[in-house]
């Protein structure tokens, strides 16, 4: 275990410089070949203090709240790409002031809203917002329904029917997503779904967003098909291409650092407790699920030290079953949650009032900075 985990504050979020900006300039690259605009999803990662290392490589950001676009606009210091399931009547005005780009979820949404845009743009000196429509091509990869936007019924986007009677005016441009961490592959296959449904529509809109879910910064992904079948579709469309991954941006670029405080055992199974909570600070691993990766550990094996590792809230699922580790567990010891960085910190809670972990950086010349600590102001403030 590194040095560095054994000595900053516990718990906490540590993101590594230096493997943030390899990922970046990987996914500048694929950017730059395929010649499309790839921007940073905040549903996946809103850690707002590296939007500045960030935006030199992205071309932007996509929001799927008022919040998050205003949070592009503030600390980006650009307009975000926005896409609501649904957009509130009384954010609307707000929203569109942050907003280059306004993405409705279904044709109904867009009339409801389409003259509020229309005299938006032609009071503005901005450029004007463009309009596009989310659509659900009937096709994932994606096997776990939580995470399945094209699963039947889904409340995501609008299926082919909707637009027998053509596009509606004003509409520049599609937006799919029904990717999850998924390979080029996948969106290959998905690509053809939606050109079966949707092509009709594509000699008529200017650009074509295709979502999140490309993992492109995952050991063994094929980022050379990637660029030929986005510059493939470019070309045969010519139209412009938008990506927002949302993991691939802090795939594998820091950890979740925490400490044993007690080691509980109940008829022969022995449980770490620590002072992280699965529930509070990662509730992602509970929802998929997933079992994430600690340092030093591996599937249980009989006769070796065996531990289950708990949650310090009193949610009795609160905990992830066994893994073994090279020797028996001690009270004070570091345990190191590894690739934290995505879809963790961002769906982080304050259930029971635990203790939120610190959001750290490691920078590329070794030194810490703990960039936020959390106190009792933010627990109280979250309620009232």
């Amino acid at each position: 275990m590194s040095i560095i985990y054994q000595t900053i504050p516990s718990p906490a979020f540590v993101l590594e410089e230096a493997l943030l900006r390899k990922n970046l300039e990987l996914i500048a690259g694929v950017q730059r070949d395929a010649g499309v605009e790839i921007i940073l999803a905040l549903k996946g990662f809103s850690m707002w203090s590296v939007f500045p290392f960030v935006k030199k490589y992205l071309s932007g950001a996509t929001a799927s709240s008022l919040n998050e676009a205003r949070l592009i606009f503030e600390e980006m210091g650009c307009k975000a790409h926005t896409y609501c399931v649904a957009y509130l009547p009384d954010e609307f005005e707000e929203i569109m002031r942050y907003s280059s780009h306004l993405v409705f979820n279904s044709v109904a949404q867009y009339e409801r809203f389409r003259s509020a845009v229309s005299v938006h743009n032609t009071n503005s000196t901005d450029a004007p917002i463009a309009c596009g429509i989310r659509c659900n091509p009937e096709y994932s990869e994606v096997e776990t329904e939580l995470y399945n936007p094209a699963a039947p019924g889904s409340r995501l986007g609008e299926v082919e029917t909707a637009f027998k009677d053509g596009l509606p005016d004003g509409i520049e441009g599609l937006h799919f997503h029904t990717l999850c961490e998924s390979t080029s592959y996948d969106l290959e296959k998905t690509l053809a779904a939606f050109e079966q449904r949707f092509g009709h529509l594509l000699p008529k809109v200017k650009w074509v967003n295709m979502g999140g879910g490309h993992l492109m910064t995952k050991q063994g992904y094929d980022t050379a098909h990637l660029v030929r079948i986005l510059k493939k579709f470019k070309k045969k469309w010519g139209v412009a291409v938008i990506l927002e991954p949302g993991s691939a941006i802090a795939w594998e670029t820091g950890v979740l650092v925490s400490t044993v405080l007690d080691i509980h055992e109940s008829r022969g199974i022995k449980t770490a407790i620590t002072d992280i909570s699965f529930t509070g600070h990662m509730p992602d691993t509970l929802e998929m699920p997933y079992r994430p990766r600690i340092t030093g550990t591996s599937d249980p094996v009989p006769g070796k030290p065996t531990y289950r590792i708990g949650g310090v809230s009193c949610l009795a699922g609160d905990y992830m079953q066994e893994y073994l580790f090279d020797k028996e567990l001690q009270v004070g010891d570091r345990l190191i949650f590894e690739d934290m960085m995505h879809y963790t910190m961002v769906k982080t809670t304050t259930f029971n009032g635990v203790r939120h972990p610190d959001i750290c950086i490691l920078r590329e010349n070794g030194e810490l900075e703990v960039v936020k600590r959390f106190g009792y102001e933010d627990y109280r403030d979250r309620l009232s």
